[in-house]
């Protein structure tokens, strides 16, 4: 009787599960993440790596609950209102803007959606946000502090060099950190320094510029960097190297390649930590929320085998201080 009952059962039980269909499990619901970037593809989508491993780190995974809409301006500062336009009507869940002027774009096409914004030589002087503690309306992201750290460079670079009388100071007068030069120019004066001033605004502007500083008998060069200087980093040191100028730049893929010195947040670093506000934002925080972060810690880097190239001898206090030294 009772395997009777049992297998009653066991056909009862296998009639409902064929008579009702499995619940289908819910969907992953998957984000998306527009970039807008004021560099080329090439250039802007190789930094933008550590902001892509830094959203995978905290669960974002591409093709699984994250996806990207990318748009590069390629220098062409006119063309980006209309890829921020493009990218609103997408309707992404958070845009993700490099450079100053990528972020002002992206702000003129939409005052809903979350903006997270890297690279931003002074987001209040821009009109980014109201202030750094309390952002306001629908933008926060991360300020590199150019303006801050130029006269900082300015003295690094002249303690290689303590009996500089002039340096020359590289420049881009349509980049959105070329008020930097005038924070230069406050430091020069200082410290009695006369400064060497070329603009530039093609890459065929280098080679001129480094002989008008030479003529001039600049000792040193600064570099105010702007997209153009990033997109021919190369070209820009071969030339630097060959007028035989000690250089500064604000970072350190410069001195990777050749340079002799940099001062400066890691933008790695700074790729990285953009990436969480990203997370913290897809995650349901608003952007007034999330005070403008201020980078803390800077490196100095040095390049010793450039430095030797150039017949100069790095003090030792200078080296116990960098955070990097290439040999």
């Amino acid at each position: 009787m009772n395997r009777q009952t049992n297998l009653i059962v066991l056909l009862a039980i296998g009639f409902l599960a064929w008579s009702f269909p499995a619940i289908p499990q819910q969907p992953t619901r998957v984000s998306r993440v527009a970039i807008l970037s004021d560099e080329s593809a090439s250039v802007g989508g190789k930094a933008q790596e550590p902001f892509a491993q830094g959203l995978q780190d905290l669960g974002w995974v591409k093709g699984q609950n994250v996806t990207f809409e990318r748009r590069y301006a390629d220098r062409k500062y006119e063309i980006l209102p209309n890829l921020a336009a493009e990218l609103v009507r997408l309707e992404p869940n958070v845009v993700f803007a490099v450079g100053t002027p990528a972020a002002q774009a992206a702000k003129n096409a939409t005052e809903k959606i979350p903006i997270v914004f890297a690279r931003s030589a002074d987001p209040v002087g821009f009109g980014l946000v109201t202030s750094l503690s309390r952002p306001g309306g629908n933008l926060t992201g991360l300020s590199t502090l150019f303006r801050e750290l130029a006269a900082k460079r300015l003295e690094l670079l002249t303690t290689v060099i303590p009996g500089a009388k002039r340096v020359g100071v590289l420049w881009e007068p349509n980049s959105p950190v070329s008020g930097v030069f005038k924070e230069i120019e406050g430091a020069a004066r200082s410290v009695n320094l006369e400064l060497v001033p070329a603009e530039v605004r093609d890459p065929d502007d280098f080679a001129p510029a480094l002989r008008a500083m030479q003529e001039a008998r600049a000792s040193a060069v600064i570099a105010v960097v702007g997209i153009i200087f990033s997109e021919h980093r190369q070209r820009l040191l071969d030339l630097v190297a060959k007028a035989r100028l000690p250089s500064m730049f604000p970072n350190r893929e410069y001195v990777d390649a050749g340079g002799l010195m940099s001062y400066g947040p890691s933008s790695p670093d700074m790729y990285r930590r953009a990436a969480a506000y990203v997370d913290k934002i897809l995650k349901g925080t608003k952007p007034a929320d999330l005070p403008v972060e201020q980078p803390t810690r800077f490196e100095l880097v040095i390049n010793l085998k450039t430095a030797k190239a150039l017949g100069l001898t790095i003090p030792y206090t200078l080296l116990g201080r960098a955070d990097e030294v290439i040999e």
